[in-house]
């Protein structure tokens, strides 16, 4: 019951922390639309949090086509299967045991 527990508030955990990325990886992208203030603190974070995800994709699949850049989109979708994936193989491990 304790482990069972414990695995489901993992779960739980990793879903959030899935989603909360998730956000910050869609504003991110909104706001490189329209060329913020370098200098900004808030730009500077999202930069922060965001570009080493992107730098990872960028480093095994070529990401800009046409002069928009699509590794949001692939790191959007493998979150997404993280999410779907991993998320609700915890639940169903935590529920089994």
């Amino acid at each position: 019951m304790i482990v069972s527990t414990f695995i489901s508030a993992i779960a739980t955990i990793l879903h959030t922390v899935i989603n909360i990325y998730i956000w910050v990886i869609i504003t991110a992208a909104i706001v490189s639309w329209v060329r913020p203030d370098p200098y900004n603190q808030i730009v500077q974070l999202l930069y922060r949090v965001t570009e080493p995800a992107y730098a990872f994709v960028r480093r095994f699949i070529p990401t800009v086509f046409g002069g928009i850049d699509i590794a949001p989109i692939i790191i959007l979708l493998a979150l997404q299967f993280l999410d779907l994936f991993l998320v609700r193989l915890l639940l169903e491990f935590a529920s089994s045991i």
